[in-house]
């Protein structure tokens, strides 16, 4: 239910924000909103019963049997008990006990020091909850990457058609131009028709990207839980600084980490099992025969005591428990090891990439004067007759693919930015609320 309030006031946050989203809230809306999320509430209420299981080891401990038999013999004393009578001048007479027994009695246990047993479980309990949830960390972690995905997606196809647009305004003038030059005799009616072809080109170009950017609007709806449209627009990110490559906060090494919390966990276990037990206990019962074995009667009876065990099975399998784990640590090291090894060829490859995106756009506004200077003296040329409109419509074409590049390299370069930030595992230090 509270997760329910927080994102309905995000939404509504959203919403009286004139319908933009950032990169925050869209990573946080779609945070709560994954399905996946609802299994953080499952692992905290299993490590609440495991917990809650193990400390009940510490309550007195109720047994009720019962127990009916029939032998084939009973015990009798080796004397002859008439003799002996008549020798005494006195009746003896000594009743045998039943062929068939029985008996129904409770006990009670009480663990007064059990090695550690119960302390050692709540431990268990504990690392394997925090395994869960680091694996439960990682795939959601992944939604991130996701997101990402996407809201730069549309960021990319933002800076295409706002680039498009400006091209497709751009040859309407020259059309007007082009429609002045054949009036004046200096253009023909195929010069006009190869504007109205490559405007047509283009607004066909802006119809497939408009496409593609409302099928990435309701994606990132999808993942958000909100009602997005095509007229919502996304913030562009800040270009933070640089993350420091030395420093990898992925929830996949917090995971690992809890697992070799888990593998001491379970050391400590095999260790409690070599320990003694010392209990109390006290029974009470009722039947034939009772503690008095001579007497041939049902009775009530109570034994109370304390109880020492100490088993030494656990040493024969010691050895290789311990061999077990010693593996299992092996393993998640070499995990680790490759995780690491991996995470770093990536950020290698995406640091190089960010590099050149960062020159490339150093020159991205002397390309764009240029082709300007270009384009301006291809339109008077043209005007002066001494050049073809086919040729202007080159360098008008070439100017705005250089204008086009700067608009993309700019998203590129944030994007760059944020996937080398996910890599890291900088992009969110805290873990949602749960």
């Amino acid at each position: 239910m509270k997760r329910t309030l927080i994102l309905f006031f995000c939404c509504l946050l959203v919403s009286s924000a004139c319908a933009q989203l950032t990169l925050q809230q869209c990573q946080e809306l779609a945070q709560r909103n994954y399905p996946l999320v609802r299994k953080y509430d499952l692992i905290a209420l299993t490590q609440h019963y495991n917990l809650s299981n193990a400390s009940k080891g510490y309550l007195p401990q109720l047994t009720l049997s019962g127990r009916a038999s029939y032998q084939s013999d009973v015990t009798e004393l080796p004397v002859d008990f008439g003799a002996l009578g008549e020798k005494l001048g006195m009746a003896f007479e000594v009743p045998a006990l039943n062929k068939g027994q029985y008996s129904v009695g409770i006990e009670i246990d009480q663990a007064i020091y059990d090695g550690g047993a119960i302390r050692s479980r709540r431990k268990l309990a504990r690392a394997e909850a925090d395994v869960s949830r680091g694996r439960q960390e990682v795939e959601m972690y992944a939604v991130r990457e996701q997101v990402n995905q996407l809201y730069f997606g549309i960021l990319l196809l933002d800076a295409q058609l706002a680039q498009n647009s400006l091209h497709i305004a751009d040859l309407r003038r020259t059309h007007r131009q082009v429609s002045t030059y054949i009036y004046n005799g200096i253009a023909s009616q195929a010069d006009l028709d190869a504007v109205s072809v490559e405007i047509l080109a283009l607004e066909q170009k802006q119809t497939g990207l408009a496409g593609s950017r409302t099928a990435y609007v309701q994606m990132l709806a999808l993942f958000t839980g909100m009602q997005l449209s095509d007229s919502t627009t996304l913030e562009m990110p800040v270009d933070d600084p640089t993350p420091e490559l030395s420093v990898n906060n992925r929830p996949e090494l917090r995971r690992m980490d809890a697992q070799i919390r888990q593998l001491d966990a379970r050391s400590s276990l095999l260790n409690v099992s070599l320990r003694p037990r010392v209990g109390a206990f006290v029974q009470g019962a009722y039947g034939n025969p009772g503690l008095n074995m001579l007497k041939n009667d049902a009775s009530a009876y109570y034994v109370a005591g304390m109880r020492l065990s100490w088993n030494f099975g656990a040493l024969y399998t010691r050895g290789n428990d311990l061999r077990l784990l010693a593996t299992d640590r092996r393993e998640i090291d070499t995990q680790r090891d490759l995780f690491l090894f991996n995470t770093r060829l990536q950020t290698t490859r995406q640091q190089a990439a960010l590099l050149t995106l960062r020159r490339q756009m150093q020159d991205d506004d002397e390309m764009i004067r240029l082709r300007s200077n270009v384009r301006r003296a291809a339109e008077a040329k043209v005007a002066n007759g001494v050049l073809t409109v086919t040729d202007m419509l080159r360098e008008i074409t070439a100017e705005n693919l250089a204008r086009n590049a700067k608009a993309l390299h700019r998203v590129q370069l944030l994007k760059q930015l944020y996937d080398l930030k996910y890599t890291l595992g900088h992009e969110s230090d805290n873990p949602i609320n749960r």
